[in-house]
Formats: C-alpha cells, structure tokens, sequence
C-alpha cells in the first residue's frame, strides 16, 4: 500500500493537490465559523449538556465528508485515460441529461416536502434545477458540466483546423447553445452563463478567429441595448431583472421599484455582502468569535464576503491567489498535453472554474447580479464539492497520461 501511494504521488501533480486540498480544508474552516455564528454550532441536550447533533457545524462536517469522498474519486479518474472517459460519452452523455431534462417539466415533484423531488427550487426562485434526496439536494447540471466539457473537447479535436468554416462553427455552436437553453428554461440562468464560459474558452483554444469572437460581442451588446432599451417593461417583471437594477440603479432613478420595501428586498444580501468585506479591514475579524456583520445564508454564494469579514483583505487576497493558481495549474496542464483533446478538457475545466470565481466575487463586491454562482471549493454544497473534485479528476487524468511538460519531453 505504502508502495502504491509513493508510486501515484510521484506520478501525479502534487502542487495541484495540494492547492485544491488547502482550499477545501480552509472551506471546511470558514462554514464551521458561519455556522457557529449563524446556527448556533453543536446541539447539546439541555439537561446533560452531551452533544447530540452537529446543528450549526453540519455544513462544514458534510463539506468535509464531501472533499474525502472527491478526493478519493478524483484519484480513480486520474489514473484513468482521459481518452477511454471521452470515448464513452453516450453513457455519461445518457445518464447526466437523462437527469437534467426532468426537472424542466417537473417542478417540486410530487411535492416540496416529499423526502424524493424532482425539479426542486428551495427559495423564491424559478429556478427548479434541484433533486432533493431527504435532507440533501443534488444539481444534475453539476454532471453535465463535466459531461459537456468532454464532448465538446471531442467535438473540437474532430474538428481541429476547420473551426473557422462556417458550416463546423455552426455545428459548435448548437452543441454549445442546445444545453445553455436547456438550462436557461430550468430558470439556472448562473450555470448556463458557466457553460457559455465553458464553450467561448474551448473555442479559443480551439483558434476561433477574432473576427467572430469581436462580431459575437458586437451583436451581443446591441442585443442586450435594444432589450433594456425598448422591452424593459415586458421582461422587467422577472426576478433576474430586477436582480440586474438593482445592482445598477441601486438608487431606483429609474422607478424599476415599486417602494422601498421591494429595493431593499433585491439589495439586502448584496448591501450586508459589501459591508462585511469592507468591515474586516486589513486582518479581520478572526474566524471564531468575533463581532461579524451578518450575511443572510452566508454559507452559499457570499463566502466570500464572510471571509473578508473574518480574515480580512489578506486572507482574501491568499484564498484568491490560491484558487488562481488552482485556475492556471489546469491551463498549465493543457498546455502540456501531448494532444489537443488534453489542452481542450483542460481549457474548459479551467475556464468554468475562472468564470465561477470572477462571478461570485462580482456578486460579492456588487458589481455584478447575484445569478447563483458558487464560490469553488468555498460554498457550502456536497454535490457541488463531489462535481469540482471530479474536474480536479480530469485534469489530473490529463497530466498522468502525457510525459510532455511545457519545454519538452521528460
């Protein structure tokens, strides 16, 4: 066994374990300080004191059990060929959309309260993306992520050179498109920006030409002008929409809110959010103990926001830099890749994980929408935790399967 271990750990990138293995860890930290602060940590009996329940610790411990349970799975997958994982995606293709497409018909099926549903949405939203499993909840779109990553990767490696024919970007661009509506009717308007950030960092890699990255922006604004500009009345009654205004007419000079109960009901958490990370000033606050700003449901989309408060801008400073380093290790990875169908899975893995930081952290400074975008490694969520793992999988899969490293053969 001893030899098994020295023998993997010599083969595999032990610098990207490391990285993605401290910022579990710190995670696992981090939720335990929310919910002591925010759910009053172990439930104790009243008469004899004993422990009977994790309480306001069951984040961090089921974030933890999560990250074992990954770790251990992102070992199996990394010593498997990237290859033979790509070459059966009818089976991961089959059964991750086979769960999606569900829940786009089935909303909180048979009932919210039932211990199995289907299309299940546990806030004011429309977005019915979820599974709930008894007390846990599991996004399908999670696995098609990985799913999409490795046909897309496949589709561009058959492709390779002719990506810039029109007739084969078109084709691209309905593999790409075809999922981000299927998400979008979910009402999972964060996750299909992830898959559009997915694709747009493929394709690059892939060498789109300028000329259509440029005209795709062009066409994208004006689009996006003309919908604010003449059909804001017809779409503004959305709760997205009003998601947007409020991060950019916070001041409703607009009249977008009908009173200052509904402007204070979009800017709540995003207002506490700001103040929290403004308030633990160059240390913070430490991560136990301290007088926190309260951040509603601080454990999901504002982590971020509570560790500014806790440890302060250098210790926001160190998660960042550690989680694009995590970032520029998969690039690094692809770059290194024998074959383009390596650098593809690498390159997207990469850029979902880039595009979900640069979201979240919008949202935490309030410069963009909240869209329920998670923190990687950070936000509370098993499934979420199980899918990164998977990813961090991938990559490795990718580095243990090629002797090439950036200047030259080993």
């Amino acid at each position: 066994m001893t030899k098994a271990i020295g023998n993997y750990m010599h083969r595999t990138d032990r610098l990207f374990w490391a990285l993605c293995l401290g910022s579990s860890l710190f995670a696992c930290v981090v939720l335990a300080s929310i919910g002591m602060e925010q759910l009053g940590g172990f439930t104790t009996d009243e008469l004899t004191g004993a422990v009977t329940g994790l309480g306001g610790y069951r984040k961090a411990m089921v974030q933890l059990g999560a990250m074992l349970a990954g770790a251990m799975l992102a070992v199996i997958l990394s010593q498997i060929d990237y290859h033979s994982l790509v070459q059966i995606w009818p089976i991961h293709m089959a059964i991750a959309w086979g769960l999606v497409l569900p829940t786009l018909v089935l909303e909180n099926w048979p009932n919210k309260n039932a211990p199995f549903v289907i299309g299940f949405s546990g806030g004011d939203t429309d977005n019915y993306s979820w599974y709930k499993i008894g007390g846990f909840t599991f996004q399908p779109t999670e696995l098609a992520k990985i799913s999409f990553i490795l046909t897309f990767a496949m589709h561009l490696d058959h492709v390779r050179g002719r990506v810039n024919e029109p007739k084969e970007l078109l084709k691209l661009l309905l593999h790409l498109l075809v999922p981000c509506a299927i998400i979008h009717i979910q009402g999972d308007d964060g996750t299909m920006l992830i898959f559009l950030a997915i694709g747009l960092c493929m394709l690059f890699a892939a060498g789109l030409s300028w000329k259509y990255i440029l005209g795709a922006l062009a066409v994208g604004t004006s689009a996006m002008a003309v919908a604010f500009g003449f059909f804001s009345d017809k779409i503004g009654k959305s709760y997205q929409w009003l998601r947007i205004l409020a991060v950019y007419d916070p001041n409703n000079t607009s009249g977008w809110a009908l009173n200052d109960e509904v402007l204070k009901s979009y800017t709540y958490q995003q207002s506490l959010g700001e103040i929290s990370l403004g308030a633990g000033k160059i240390f913070g606050r430490g991560l136990f103990g301290g007088n926190y700003v309260y951040i509603p449901n601080a454990w999901n989309d504002f982590a971020f926001s509570w560790i500014g408060n806790a440890v302060g801008f250098v210790g926001c400073m160190l998660v960042l830099a550690v989680l694009l380093g995590i970032v520029a290790k998969a690039f690094m990875t692809g770059l290194r890749s024998e074959d383009m169908l390596g650098t593809f899975i690498c390159t997207g893995i990469g850029g979902a994980l880039l595009a979900q930081i640069i979201i979240n952290i919008g949202m935490n400074v309030r410069v963009l929408p909240v869209v329920g975008v998670t923190l990687p490694f950070y936000s509370a969520g098993g499934s979420s935790m199980l899918m990164i793992y998977l990813s961090v999988g991938l990559v490795l899969s990718v580095y243990m399967h090629n002797k090439k490293t950036l200047f030259g053969n080993e």
